[in-house]
């Protein structure tokens, strides 16, 4: 099963039309190559794109270093498109300076072009099924999918120049254990430098002509998206094998767990914790969403393909793709003098951090806090507006103000006269354990500016 720990990753600011990505670097204490992997940089590439987030939130480097940009061309990622301004991986011989794509192909080409980086893995998906000779519409010469492309056969590099042999390893290390003769992938070679002018502008021709080894990887668009992702995770890790990446991983590889858990167990933090949801199938629309009066939203979430979308009345929370929930907002000002608050579960009183998961079994009491009003959502009681000190069970909350389509997770909102104060949100789910987001382990990640 996929970790469910809170990694909080960088801070975001919701503005109109700016959506960008992010490099993690998976670190380890023994050296070895650092290998960079990249996804999105067409937006509708789904298998390219979750494969490279998985790397990020499930894997962990025990020798070496893999940097991962998941998310290369997040706008489109949101929007469902290949290229919100034009295809991305056509602007890497020149772009000019007003193209709305500037700056991020200048910050991917620094990345690429760092001194650490000693490999580049590009994660596509392509048409129907590469073969170098014709079989059918659908598998012939000038198709993609399921090929390991390469621009030429070797360059000169610091390591891993030869880029056939290396690619050629991988295929059939992969091939031997692939149960169809179209899950297996096979070497393209564009050749691009005799003359191909369309390769000579994509990212990986950009690596092989500043030395950086580049290759890349093509997962069919006839799969389903999870096979897309387990045939691109399966090459990636027998390079890494052969390159010399020691990696464990969260999870049992196969398409089927991929798709069981695609974009489940999604938590996402706002205004420094002040709102906290926890997500695995989230109800359509969240409302009464306490955001603060005048402010972009920042947001932090466990997954790099999260992503907060102003809709004019009300915010779209996206993965990637994919649509997560709706929050219907109402405006406060914040109040930041409440950290702790005292609650008794299933009779003992414990201590909460503001901006946590409580796990509940049967039922639950907020203690007073003086100069606090307490609202549990999805309760009321007549003639009680500060909910404290009162013990509620699960039966007594419509369930319809849940969080989760599950009816098991439930907010309780703090607020000082006027001003918001903070929240909790209450897990009937999980009875054994409290997470904190302000105390939950933290994966660390790094932005090269």
């Amino acid at each position: 099963m996929f970790a469910a720990l809170v990694l909080l990753l960088t801070t975001q600011s919701v503005q109109s039309a700016e959506f960008p990505f992010t490099l993690h670097k998976l670190k380890s204490d023994k050296a070895g190559p650092t290998i960079l992997v990249i996804g999105g940089i067409q937006g509708d590439e789904p298998g390219g794109f979750n494969a490279a987030s998985l790397l990020v939130t499930d894997y962990k480097v025990n020798r070496g270093e893999v940097w991962v940009v998941p998310n290369l061309n997040f706008e489109s990622i949101i929007k469902r498109s290949r290229g919100v301004y034009g295809d991305m991986n056509r602007k890497f011989l020149s772009i000019p300076a007003d193209d709305p794509e500037y700056e991020a192909v200048m910050k991917i080409k620094r990345i690429i072009t760092n001194h650490q980086v000693d490999m580049v893995l590009n994660l596509h998906d392509g048409s129907g099924f590469y073969s170098p000779v014709h079989v059918d519409k659908n598998e012939n010469p000038h198709r993609w999918g399921q090929s390991v492309v390469i621009d030429q056969k070797v360059i000169e590099a610091r390591a891993f120049g030869n880029l056939e042999k290396l690619a050629n390893n991988a295929i059939n290390a992969v091939n031997s254990s692939s149960q169809s003769k179209r899950a297996r992938f096979r070497l393209k070679n564009t050749r691009t430098r005799e003359g191909d002018k369309e390769m000579e502008k994509t990212l990986t021709y950009f690596a092989i002509k500043n030395g950086k080894p580049a290759i890349g990887v093509e997962a069919s668009k006839s799969h389903p998206t999870e096979k897309r992702i387990f045939n691109h995770l399966r090459f990636v890790e027998a390079m890494f094998e052969q390159l010399g990446i020691s990696f464990t991983r969260d999870f049992r590889l196969s398409a089927k767990t991929i798709g069981q858990v695609l974009g489940q167990d999604i938590q996402l933090a706002l205004f420094d914790n002040k709102i906290l949801y926890d997500f695995v199938t989230p109800r359509k629309n969240i409302n009464y969403v306490p955001l603060k009066r005048k402010s972009m939203i920042e947001f932090r979430a466990n997954n790099p393909l999260v992503a907060i979308v102003n809709s004019e009345k009300n915010y779209k929370v996206r993965f990637g793709n994919r649509s997560v929930t709706t929050l219907d907002p109402q405006y406060f000002d914040y109040d930041n003098s409440l950290d702790e608050i005292g609650i008794v579960i299933d009779g003992v009183e414990t201590l909460a951090y503001n901006g946590s998961i409580v796990a509940v079994s049967k039922q639950f009491m907020i203690q007073p806090i003086p100069g606090k009003r307490v609202n549990v959502i999805g309760y009321s009681k007549s003639g009680m507006r500060n909910e404290s000190g009162l013990l509620i069970s699960k039966e007594e909350i419509v369930s319809r103000f849940s969080v989760d389509q599950q009816a098991q997770k439930f907010r309780v909102e703090f607020y000082h006269e006027d001003k918001y104060s903070g929240m909790i949100l209450l897990d009937f789910a999980k009875s054994s354990r409290m997470e904190s987001a302000a105390t939950t382990k933290i994966r660390a990640i790094s932005l090269l500016n």
